[in-house]
């Protein structure tokens, strides 16, 4: 398999690391679309939260756990916005579960 985000996890490809535990690696995006705009994966390879199943799911857990202290190291006191791109219509560029971390300003309402 040819995962950039694995290769991300594994020291392959160098990144800015923000935060990394036994389930997931979390690092700051090389194209930030907020003042503050950090990825985090799960260590295991899943390609979207359309592959998480029961088996997998307390990995998602464990990242959902992580996210506050993340979010609370890079300053977003104020709130932030997580978002999870899944297939082709919702514009996944890496096959590879990732939620963005976004804040640093007042985010738009407007999703779409």
């Amino acid at each position: 398999m040819n995962c950039i985000f694995c290769a991300i996890v594994n020291g392959d490809i160098p990144s800015k690391k923000v935060y990394e535990d036994e389930y997931c690696y979390a690092f700051l995006d090389i194209a930030p679309q907020a003042p503050v705009h950090c990825l985090v994966v799960p260590r295991e390879h899943i390609g979207s939260a359309d592959e998480i199943t029961p088996d997998n799911a307390c990995i998602v857990a464990e990242i959902f756990k992580a996210i506050p202290g993340i979010a609370k190291s890079l300053g977003l006191e104020g709130g932030y916005r997580i978002v999870s791109n899944i297939g082709e219509d919702g514009c996944q560029s890496v096959k590879h579960l990732h939620f963005h971390i976004l804040g640093g300003k007042k985010l738009s309402e407007n999703m779409a």
